[in-house]
């Protein structure tokens, strides 16, 4: 008989990091898919006021109702605000005015773009390390995008106008991402996202009544579907797992999941919508693939550890 004491052995506790990013590459690759559809049936910008101030009411409420303590400050609720602006009005609507006249699996490739320039700017104004893997991976990512983008016009299969509204809506979120680190808001993620949100429609919604027509709307349940899924899938629970992401990840890290966007929102377009897809378009994923991988590599166990 062993007199030996006992030693506990410590149980792995689950990581819950893969999951989310499983289910935000997810959630945000299939939103152009719903926003083609819905802009399809519904001024785009009408759809994104209405879009944006329903998630609000409904986040803002379900707060209320479970008497949640105001956890932001005045500065951080600002804060909020203006990543509203920057992350959901001008994102998403000068993105979906772009999805009027560009494929949505075109419109999600180029916005995969994010994290190249998103690793630039977090090296100047955050001070992120760009390490010879980051730079490999960046450049193999706009190799990708850039093959697959000029195919798809030399083919004229995309309008340059939509592509511009959808490199201007690239712009956007990229300068979301850096304000997000660099102000650092403090206080409920939940909360701020309901902020972020109520302040995009009320933003957009003086230029939906003066440059869109209430009566283009098409009521029909594709509408209905898509609609539902942008509120609930894309303005809430994408935008909440983009956020815990950004923190524990680090910008350029997270923003390098959106390399993934491409492969996805072209299989989603393909599925649901049937935009063709061919030959060449894969082969320009291979480079991003290869891009992401090098780009989170070296950012990934900084990540995990933070959790």
């Amino acid at each position: 008989m062993s007199l030996a004491p006992s030693v506990a052995v410590p149980r792995a506790s689950f990581n819950p990091l893969p999951l989310y990013i499983g289910l935000f590459c997810l959630l945000w690759s299939f939103a152009f898919v719903a926003g083609k559809i819905g802009v399809t049936y519904c001024p785009p910008l009408i759809l994104l006021t209405a879009r944006f101030s329903l998630a609000g009411i409904l986040i803002l409420g379900i707060s209320a109702l479970r008497r949640d303590a105001w956890s932001l400050s005045w500065r951080d609720t600002m804060v909020f605000a203006i990543l509203g602006v920057a992350n959901n009005a001008l994102y998403l609507g000068l993105g979906y005015t772009g999805l009027q006249t560009v494929s949505a699996g075109l419109g999600g490739l180029i916005v995969s773009a994010n994290p190249i320039f998103t690793a630039v700017l977090a090296a100047l104004f955050l001070g992120e390390p760009l390490t010879w893997r980051k730079v490999t991976g960046l450049l193999l990512g706009i190799i990708g995008v850039s093959f697959i983008v000029w195919h798809r016009m030399s083919v004229g299969s995309d309008s340059l106008h939509g592509i511009l509204f959808t490199l201007a809506s690239l712009a956007s979120i990229v300068v979301g991402t850096i304000l997000f680190k660099l102000l650092a808001p403090k206080g409920s993620l939940w909360i701020g996202n309901g902020v972020q949100n109520l302040a995009a429609g009320i933003v957009l919604l003086p230029f939906a009544f003066t440059l869109a027509d209430v009566g283009d709307v098409v009521p029909s349940a594709r509408l209905l579907g898509a609609f539902a899924f942008l509120t609930l899938g894309g303005s809430i629970l994408a935008y909440l797992l983009w956020f815990h992401l950004l923190k524990v990840c680090g910008a350029t890290a997270a923003s390098a999941y959106h390399f993934l966007m491409p492969p996805l929102g072209m299989l989603f377009a393909w599925m649901v919508l049937g935009e063709h897809v061919e030959f060449r378009d894969l082969l320009g994923i291979i480079p991003v693939a290869l891009g992401i991988y090098l780009v989170t590599r070296s950012g990934r166990g900084r990540g995990l550890r933070s959790l």
